[in-house]
C-alpha cells in the first residue's frame, strides 16, 4: 500500500486550498482512508477519516464546517477540500490508509506529508 500527499503551499487565512492523496496497492472501497495532521512539536491529530460501510470515522471539531473529503473511485484519489484557512491549520497534513478509520498510531500505512502553512 502506498500513499502520496500533494497539493500543500502558502495560503493566506480565510483562503481554500485542495489536497490530494493518490492511493496504489489497495482500493478506496475496501480501506478507510483519511487526512491527519501534525503541527510542529505537536502530537499528530486525526482530520477527517471517513469510515467504510458503518465503521468507524473521525472529524476534529476544529475543522467541522470548513474541511470536507471527496473521492475519485476512478483514479483512486483522496481529496481534501479546506476553506476558511485558519493560522492554526498550519501543519503537514498526510493521509494515511488501514481497515478502519482509527487514531494516528493505529493506522498502518502513511503517506509523505505535505506542508500547508496559512499565513499573511
Amino acid at each position: 500500500v502506498q500513499l502520496q500527499a500533494s497539493g500543500g503551499g502558502l495560503v493566506q487565512p480565510g483562503g481554500s486550498l485542495t489536497l490530494s492523496c493518490s492511493v496504489s496497492g489497495v482500493s478506496l472501497d475496501a480501506y478507510s482512508v483519511g487526512w491527519y495532521r501534525q503541527v510542529a512539536g505537536e502530537e499528530r491529530e486525526g482530520v477527517i477519516c471517513p469510515g467504510k460501510n458503518g465503521g468507524i470515522s473521525l472529524r476534529l471539531e476544529a475543522v467541522k464546517g470548513r474541511f470536507a473529503v471527496s473521492e475519485d473511485s476512478a483514479t483512486n484519489t483522496l481529496y481534501l477540500q479546506m476553506n476558511n484557512l485558519k493560522v492554526e491549520d498550519t501543519a503537514v497534513y498526510y493521509c494515511a490508509a488501514d481497515v478502519e478509520c482509527n487514531q494516528p498510531k493505529f493506522m498502518n500505512y502513511w503517506g509523505k506529508g505535505t506542508l500547508v502553512t496559512v499565513s499573511s
